[in-house]
């Protein structure tokens, strides 16, 4: 038998059309848990939770050790031979692009150039020895910067530290630069301070699946938007102009009119070393990505740039003869410790909140990807906790708030990347130039470096093409990603992101709240159940509507559920509910009369055996052609008439209604991943009206852990049972038939005999003796 199966299956599989066949009895969720012997399984106890989390050992201690420290799980088993010249390679080639974007991202941050040094340092050490992703480069990021920037200004703005002077009549003020600067210092460490604890907390406490609310056309747009913003922000070092920095919604628009406005101010100098600073870093990273599978490594031009016009600068006297900014001086060394200024704290919470989800949003995204790429595993929650303890350390260094740059971190895998050591690397690059070079960048133009920032914003901008991807893909994600962005724009960096997190939770809510509704009928000899409207092989089975909803079903969809059901099924419950109660309450008024005439009849009748007429009398009294309330009343005995059959127990032909001419109806709930008590609710509202108007209803596809919620909430009682559900469509449909008594026609159309569970119903019961099995 055994071997001729395999024969058979053979031949199928060379045929190209394997089968397969199943012979078992039809089952319902109550026959499936005796069978597969379900056992509710206790959850622990918070306080067993706690004491198993608290109790130590050598072997829990080690492996918290290992996972809190992840280079202690590494190093030590780091293949030197293999990997240790392509990090070295990497880390220097990640040093000598971080270097220009480090100095330039301070800028966007509202700090001082060295400060950008010392963010390309003391956090990347931490995260060297904390993270667990091998190959992104952590540092300063244009779009936190710009954040960064937002807020420094805000807390420090230009017109609190305005130098009174009586000499000046041209209209122009004096700024103390050294003690504005020193406040913005201080407003960016104590953000990136509070932007560490945060993230640190919600790492310990597992809540790394927060970034699963930044969707992937939501971090795009994010960025996009973002771009728009760093852009904007460089245009007065382009131009050379003084304009004020806006906060706040709009403030993008109103910088631009600024901008506008002040462009007959611009200098000329700074515009042409602008100008031939993009158009050469342009120029060259496009040789970089047409030839970057010859190339060794990416042409370092921000590097080549900032040495030609550091070395211009210096011997030409910029300053002196054309007026172009530069850098300042740039103090040599390290600084020691400071702690934050927590006087500022109240007023940087929200956004020190912001820029921990955006950070780690940024980080983990790119983290993922390359994790997938090189198969291993990114720890999202240790990813929390790496970023924040650079930051928090970060915030006694006076660097500011890290996350990691998609190019540098495109370098550092391209370069030969492998570990984590090529950060560390890169950071000795980094203190190299802070110890002995870094003093030497004095003279930089401003210019080069917004043009720096302005060029590496190629790939943020060119995300623009995702609207026609989305386009073919989803529009719901386009949708976000277009809101992103204008909120992005319109609103600024932080309102802008809480709003596009709203909306795309909104968009999920509006999903939920209008899903597709379907009628399922039968693809011909199988068991598979598909939707009618689409699928022109399906057809129902006569007597029975299997409805299906496309997603789960709760509080803020459950009504909808319920009035969907009642349209699509074509059967107007509540016509017939109202039509039933109607005729209920006619028979109930006549039953009255009846019970008038009765007692009428009743003294008469007493009047007559008081008067020596004995024996039993019998009334009968017809209340219409298709029923009738027959009372009868014995003489003899002193109690009230009885009624035979009481009128709620009439069934809608007796009433005179028409009967639906669907018996059963299955409710598919197989894409319903929980319930809550609104749902249960409403399915017991549909399991009641339905039943009034005699069709029964079953469930079929339900997850154990939606069983459990139901029990739980209550929905099994006198009416329903688990009798009633079914672990699978066709299951349903097969003990609606036999139910039904069905006919000839449509037990060859199941092709294959069947077997029903127990049922009180005696009738049912003969037929199980005579039931097989299911086979399809």
């Amino acid at each position: 038998m055994i071997a001729n199966l395999g024969d058979e299956a053979d031949s199928n599989l060379e045929m190209g059309k394997p089968k397969y066949h199943v012979e078992r009895q039809v089952m319902s969720e109550e026959r499936l848990e005796v069978m597969a012997q379900w056992s509710k399984k206790t959850e622990p106890s918070l306080k067993d939770k706690l004491k198993e989390n608290v109790r130590c050992s050598s072997s829990k201690a080690k492996s918290l050790l290992f996972k809190f420290v992840p280079i202690l799980h590494w190093l030590p088993k780091y293949p030197y031979q293999e990997w240790l010249l392509g990090d070295i390679c990497s880390g220097l080639s990640v040093g000598i692009v971080q270097l220009p974007q480090s100095m330039a991202y301070a800028l966007l941050a509202a700090v001082p150039p060295v400060y950008g040094l010392y963010t390309s340092f003391f956090p990347v050490l931490i995260y060297f020895i904390f993270g667990t992703s091998r190959h992104v480069s952590v540092g300063s990021f244009a779009v936190l910067s710009v954040m960064l920037g937002t807020i420094t200004e805000r807390i420090a703005p230009d017109e609190d530290f305005v130098i009174s002077s009586q000499n000046n009549t041209n209209g122009t003020v004096d700024i103390d630069i050294e003690a504005r600067d020193l406040m913005r210092v201080k407003a960016a460490t104590m953000v990136t301070f509070l932007c560490g604890i945060f993230q640190i907390m919600l790492g310990l406490i597992r809540f790394g699946f927060v970034v699963t609310y930044l969707s992937d056309p939501l971090v795009r747009g994010y960025t996009t938007g973002a771009a728009v913003h760093v852009l904007v922000s460089q245009l007065k070092y382009v131009f050379s102009i003084a304009i004020p920095r806006k906060n706040g919604p709009l403030s993008l628009i109103y910088t631009l009119i600024d901008v506008i406005k002040a462009l007959h101010l611009t200098n000329t100098g700074t515009l042409v070393v602008s100008i031939i600073a993009m158009s050469t870093m342009f120029a060259v990273k496009v040789i970089n990505d047409r030839f970057k599978s010859k190339l060794p490594i990416p042409i370092p031009i921000e590097l080549i740039e900032v040495i030609i016009a550091t070395v211009i600068a210096s011997n030409v006297d910029l300053v002196g003869k054309y007026g172009i900014q530069v850098v300042g001086h740039i103090p040599k060394g390290l600084q020691a410790p400071v702690p934050p200024d927590f006087s500022i704290a109240s007023s940087l919470v929200g956004s020190a909140f912001a820029l921990a989800i955006v950070g780690y949003g940024i980080t983990i995204s790119l983290g993922k990807i390359f994790a997938l790429k090189h198969g291993y595993q990114v720890d999202s929650n240790q990813e929390l906790i790496a970023l924040g303890l650079s930051n928090f350390v970060g915030g006694f260094f006076q660097c500011f708030a890290v996350s990691c740059s998609m190019s540098r971190s495109l370098v550092q895998e391209t370069t030969g990347g492998n570990t984590q050591l090529a950060a560390a690397v890169s950071s000795v690059v980094i203190l190299v130039i802070i110890l002995e070079i870094g003093a030497l960048f004095s003279q930089l133009p401003k210019a080069v470096l917004a043009s720096i920032v302005i060029i590496n914003l190629k790939g943020m901008f060119e995300q623009v093409t995702d609207i026609f991807f989305f386009w073919r893909t989803n529009k719901i994600d386009l949708i976000v990603w277009i809101v992103t962005l204008i909120c992005t724009v319109l609103l600024g960096m932080d309102l802008g992101l809480a709003a596009s997190i709203a909306f795309a939770l909104l968009t999920v809510i509006f999903q939920a709240q209008f899903p597709k509704y379907s009628i399922l009928g039968q693809i011909p000899k199988t068991d598979i159940y598909r939707d009618v409207s689409q699928f022109d092989a399906a057809k129902e089975i006569p007597g029975i509507k299997i409805f299906q909803s496309s997603t789960t079903i709760f509080f803020a969809n459950a009504e909808l559920y319920e009035e969907a059901l009642k349209q699509v099924s074509g059967i107007n419950v509540s016509k017939l509910v109202t039509k039933k109660k109607k005729k209920i309450t006619a028979l109930k008024k006549k039953l009255q009369k009846q019970e008038k005439k009765k007692d009428k009849k009743q003294q008469k009748q007493q009047k007559l055996s008081e008067s020596g007429t004995n024996g039993p009398a019998t009334i009968t009294e017809n209340i219409d052609n298709n029923n009738s309330i027959s009372l009868e009343m014995d003489s003899d005995l002193d109690l009230p008439s009885k009624v035979s059959k009481k009128p709620e127990e009439f069934s809608l032909e007796s009433l005179g209604l028409q009967k639906p001419n669907v018996h059963s109806l299955i409710l598919d709930f197989s894409p319903v991943n929980f319930v809550d008590t609104v749902c249960i609710k409403i399915l017991k509202n549909i399991f009641r009206d339905f039943k009034e108007i005699e069709i029964d209803v079953y469930l079929s596809g339900c997850h154990w852990a939606i069983i459990e919620q139901f029990e739980q909430g209550g929905f099994f009682g006198k009416n329903i049972s688990k009798s009633q559900i079914f672990t699978t469509v066709h299951d349903a449909v097969l003990y609606c038939m036999m139910k039904n008594n069905p006919s000839t026609d449509q037990a060859l159309h199941m092709n294959g005999t069947l077997s029903l569970p127990p049922s009180q119903d005696d009738e049912q019961e003969s037929t199980l003796a005579c039931a097989g099995s299911t086979q399809f």
